[in-house]
C-alpha cells in the first residue's frame, strides 16, 4: 500500500506508474479527496479545541453549555464527513499497485521478461526423453490418477522413494537456509482475511484463494502469508534486523492451469509443497536482501546440478504488490525448455503498511521492507526427474540429497 503523503508529494510519478501498470486511476479525484480530508481534519481539530475550552468554563458560565452542545453537533457532523472521505481514500489506495523499480523492463506478459544470465549445462540424451508424468508412472513414485480420484483434478500423491526424495529435498533446503541465518518455522495452513489482505493477496489474487465457508479463514497459498502476518502490528527492534524466516508448508491455489503441454503432469496444480524465504529489513537494505535471497535460490539449484536462467520480470508479469521481481526458470528435459521454479519479490513497504509492521532504531521509526522468495517447490523435484533420467527410466539422485534419501537412484521395478 502506498502512503497517501507519498502520492500527494509525487503525484506525477505515481500517475505514470499506474499508467505503466495499466491501472486506471482518477488521481486528480484522489488528491481532491485528500485535500478535503486534511481541511476537514483541521476544522475538526479546531472545534475540539474550542469545545474543550468552553467545557472548562461551564462551571462559571452555565450559558457555555449550550455552546458546547452546538459545537458537539457540528463536530459530530464534521467527523462523519471526514470518516466517509477517508474511507473513500482508503478504498482507492488499497487497490493501487506498488511503485516499480527503475530497472523493471516493459512487457505485457512473461514473454517480456529479460534474461540476466544462464548457469549450468543443459543435458543431452541419445534416447527419447520422458517427461515427469511418464517417469513417475514408470517408477511408481507419482500417482496422479488416485490424486484425482480422492481430491479431484490438480491433486496427486508422491509415494515410496518419490516421497522420500521430496522429504529429503525439503529438509536439505531448510538446513541450507538455517545455516545462512534463517529461523525455521512450522506455520498454520490457514489465515484470516486481514492476513491475506495485508500480504496483498486480497484483493489482487482473490480468485486464487480457497475460502472456508462460514469462517473468516482461507487455505494459505504460500507460507509468505503466515510468516509476514506473524509480525502484524509489531514494532520491531531495529538492531535485530534483518529477520530471516523460512517455512515448509503445503500451498493451495484455485488456478485451473492451462491446457496442453504446459499443464501436463503436476507443474500447475491446486496443491503443492514449498519452502519459502521471508526477510524483514530496513528500507535501505531491501535491495541487498533481495539479491541475498536470489543467491540462496541459485546456490540450491547449483548444488543440485540443475541448469537454469535468471530473469528480471517485466511489468505485465509482476504482481501489483511487487516493486521488483526475479524469477528463476530451470531446464526441464522432458518439456524441452526453461520453466519457472522460483519467484523472488522485493515488496518494499507494501505489506508492512497494510499490516502495520514497523521498526524502531534510535529516533527512527518507520515501516520495514519485506522480501518474499521461493526456495524450492515440487517443480524442482520434477526437474530432477527429467534432467537426471536414464534410458531405462532410472532417475539418478543428486549427490547432496543421497545421505538424506538413503539411496542414489530410483529405478523401475525389476531393474
Amino acid at each position: 500500500m502506498i502512503d497517501i503523503k507519498f502520492i500527494r508529494e509525487h503525484a506525477e510519478e505515481v500517475k505514470a506508474n499506474c499508467v505503466r501498470r495499466g491501472f486506471p486511476i482518477d488521481l486528480e479525484g484522489l488528491l481532491k479527496l485528500d485535500a478535503d480530508s486534511r481541511q476537514l481534519s483541521q476544522e475538526a481539530e479546531a472545534l475540539r479545541a474550542e469545545r474543550n475550552r468552553l467545557s472548562k468554563e461551564c462551571a462559571k458560565d452555565p450559558s457555555a453549555r449550550d455552546k458546547v452542545k452546538q459545537l458537539k453537533e457540528v463536530l459530530s457532523s464534521k467527523e462523519e464527513m471526514l470518516a466517509r472521505i477517508q474511507n473513500k481514500i482508503h478504498q482507492v489506495v488499497i487497490r493501487m499497485p506498488n511503485m516499480l523499480a527503475p530497472d523493471v523492463p516493459d512487457g505485457l506478459d512473461d514473454s517480456g521478461n529479460v534474461e540476466l544470465r544462464k548457469e549450468g549445462t543443459i543435458p543431452t540424451f541419445d534416447f527419447k526423453v520422458r517427461d515427469h508424468q511418464e517417469l513417475g508412472e514408470l517408477l511408481g513414485i507419482l500417482d496422479i490418477p488416485r490424486g484425482t480420484k480422492v481430491a479431484g483434478a490438480g491433486f496427486y500423491y508422491w509415494k515410496g522413494k518419490g516421497a522420500m526424495l521430496a522429504q529429503a529435498l525439503y529438509f536439505w533446503v531448510q538446513r541450507v537456509l538455517v545455516e545462512r541465518g534463517f529461523t525455521m518455522f512450522m506455520t498454520p495452513c490457514v489465515a484470516k482475511e486481514r492476513t491475506l489482505f495485508g500480504t496483498g493477496y486480497l484483493p489482487f489474487f482473490a480468485d486464487q484463494t480457497y475460502n472456508l465457508e462460514g469462517e473468516d479463514l482461507a487455505l494459505i497459498g504460500t507460507s509468505e502469508q503466515t510468516l509476514v502476518g506473524y509480525h502484524a502490528d509489531d514494532v520491531l527492534d531495529g538492531a535485530s534486523l534483518p529477520l530471516c524466516y523460512t517455512a515448509f508448508t503445503p500451498c493451495f491455489r484455485t488456478e485451473a492451469g492451462s491446457y496442453g503441454k504446459a499443464s501436463r503432469g503436476i507443474f500447475r496444480v491446486h496443491q503443492f509443497h514449498k519452502v519459502e524465504q521471508i526477510v524483514f529489513c530496513k528500507p535501505e537494505d531491501s535491495p541487498k536482501y533481495h539479491e541475498f535471497c536470489l543467491a540462496n535460490e541459485e546456490y540450491i539449484l547449483q548444488q543440485l546440478g540443475i541448469p537454469y536462467h535468471v530473469v528480471n520480470v517485466c511489468v505485465g508479469d509482476l504482481g501489483a504488490p511487487g516493486y521488483k521481481k526475479y524469477d528463476i526458470e530451470a531446464w526441464f528435459a522432458g518439456f524441452g525448455g526453461y520453466r519457472e521454479v522460483t519467484s523472488n519479490t522485493n515488496l518494499t513497504s507494501f505489506q508492512s503498511r497494510r499490516l502495520n509492521i514497523r521498526y524502531k532504531d534510535g529516533d527512527t521509526r518507520d515501516y520495514v521492507h519485506t522480501i518474499s522468495a521461493t526456495a524450492v517447490t515440487d517443480r524442482v523435484l520434477i526437474a530432477i526427474m527429467e534432467n537426471f533420467q536414464q534410458e531405462d527410466g532410472t532417475v539418478v539422485i543428486p549427490e547432496v540429497l543421497r545421505p538424506l534419501c538413503g539411496f542414489d537412484r530410483i529405478s523401475p521395478a525389476g531393474k
